[in-house]
């Protein structure tokens, strides 16, 4: 008996479960109808919609939207063409720029060093020419040695001759004697190693040249040793 009553008690709320899910179905059914309905109405407005854009304006306004793109698309690449060749323009003006510089800093480059090589060169020269005024000396103290009877003589022509040449070559390099009997006396020029009274001269002036001086082109390569007039 407990057994039928279990079974008839199942069945029962497997009825009711049925009817439950039956219910819900009605309820559910109106809104799924009304959802595709709403759908529907869309899908058709969508249609329309496109109809009216399809139907409105003429073909020339579409031509003339098409020009209109077209236009906007050649100004676009005639910009972006303009912007590429700025930044050309920009680059060349830079390389340009950097070369000039650079032609400059050659220029200065080369004077500083034709400057240095000219001033090297003198230095060397003076070194060169003081060391070969002794030897003047000595062939014009030879000379003024030799008396009124041996100047005829072969060999004082000779050396009088090699002498001449020797102040030659000088004069031709740039050695040239420094004037200094009768000249005022100058310490750039002159060093004055006696003083004497002269009334005959005035004073400060050179009556008496002692050793003779040089110079190398500007510049004293060595100083004339003087007698200065009080």
């Amino acid at each position: 008996m407990a057994e039928e009553k279990e079974i008839a008690s199942a069945r029962e709320a497997e009825n009711e479960a049925k009817q439950a899910e039956d219910a819900a179905a009605d309820a559910q059914a109106p809104q799924e109808e009304q959802a595709d309905a709403d759908n529907e109405a869309l899908k058709e407005q969508d249609e329309e919609n496109r109809e009216t854009e399809g139907s409105e304006g003429s073909e020339e306004e579409k031509e003339e939207k098409a020009d209109e793109k077209k236009e906007s698309g050649k100004k676009n690449k005639k910009l972006s063409g303009r912007a590429k060749k700025d930044k050309k323009d920009e680059k060349i003006e830079e390389l340009n720029d950097r070369l000039l510089r650079n032609m400059a800093e050659f220029e200065n480059f080369r004077n500083r060093s034709e400057k240095e090589k000219t001033a090297m060169f003198e230095i060397g020269a003076k070194s060169v020419v003081e060391k070969i005024l002794p030897v003047v000396d000595n062939f014009e103290r030879g000379l003024a040695a030799v008396s009124e009877e041996e100047k005829e003589n072969a060999f004082v022509k000779g050396m009088e001759a090699v002498y001449k040449q020797f102040c030659t070559v000088l004069e031709e390099m740039g050695v040239v004697p420094i004037e200094a009997v009768g000249k005022e006396f100058d310490p750039n020029l002159h060093n004055a190693v006696m003083h004497e009274e002269d009334d005959s001269m005035e004073a400060n002036m050179v009556s008496e040249e002692l050793q003779k001086g040089y110079m190398y082109k500007e510049s004293v390569v060595r100083h004339s040793m003087v007698k200065v007039v009080n």
